[in-house]
């Protein structure tokens, strides 16, 4: 059994809480960013390509992961509108985080006319990478319950301020998660640049992400069912591997030698 006894808040500046969950997704942030920039650039993207659009990718994605939050728990939110953009108090989604960072930063890289599917094929490993430091928080906090284990890694939460004391040994489900999306980013970092045509290693991240969402799903006991014992995520998940495999179906991908990329300025 892990014992589990930090408590989830970090530190007090003032009026602001900074918690262990905030900290670590802002630092996974900031590493997917650094990363992803330096591949882009390896890959022709010069200048302030990729900056330029985390600029815009960020932002949409903490809208996206407030917006599907909000969309799961509208019980609550619609009796509490207030608190529908109380972001410090918790409450994102990744699904909700990985579709706003997309979409914001496709439109504002179309509109730049930089090549898409090579900046979503950057940002794949990036973004799994990102995803996986992040659990790392959700971890910490205890606030994603599952159901109770008594296997030698099942974890307890001890400090009072944590949202899971009380409960018993339980699947870490999220730490599953966490291992899944590193050992994932490791297979993409395998395919980086010699996954062929461009967009087929973005399509290939959204698949396995989701068959990963699928397996550990019915372990967490914190979202609610939306029949057929999924979750929101659940059948969100369901969606984008159905889109990813047809995805890759149209690409067909093919496996050769990474190869030069043409320059691409800001």
């Amino acid at each position: 059994m892990i014992r589990i006894g930090l408590s989830p808040d970090l530190l007090h500046l003032g009026g602001l809480m900074v918690t262990w969950h905030s900290l670590i997704t802002a630092l996974s942030i900031v590493l997917a960013v650094y990363l992803i920039d330096r591949w882009g650039k390896q890959a022709g993207l010069e200048g302030n390509v990729v900056s330029s659009v985390a600029m815009w990718a960020i932002p949409g994605g903490i809208v996206g992961a407030r917006l599907v939050h909000v969309m799961d728990n509208w019980g609550f939110y619609s009796a509490n509108p207030g608190q529908i953009v109380a972001v410090w108090n918790g409450g994102i989604a990744v699904y909700g985080a990985i579709a706003g960072g997309v979409l914001a930063g496709a439109a504002y890289a179309l509109w730049k006319r930089y090549p898409v599917r090579r900046l979503l094929d950057l940002s794949a490993p990036g973004l799994l990478l990102a995803q996986g430091v992040g659990r790392i928080g959700d971890l910490i906090n205890g606030e994603h319950f599952s159901t109770p284990s008594d296997l030698p890694w099942a974890v307890v939460y001890t400090h009072p301020a944590s949202p899971g004391v009380g409960m018993p040994p339980s699947h870490p489900a999220v730490g599953y998660e966490m291992l899944a999306d590193l050992a994932l980013f490791g297979l993409l970092w395998l395919g980086r640049g010699r996954l062929r045509p461009e967009g087929t290693l973005f399509a290939l991240y959204a698949a396995l992400y989701a068959i990963v969402r699928l397996a550990f799903s019915p372990l967490r006991l914190d979202s609610n069912s939306y029949g057929l014992g999924l979750s929101q995520q659940g059948w969100i998940s369901v969606v984008v591997l159905a889109g990813a495999i047809g995805a890759l179906l149209y690409l067909r991908p093919r496996f050769g030698k990474a190869q030069p990329q043409a320059r691409v300025a800001s």
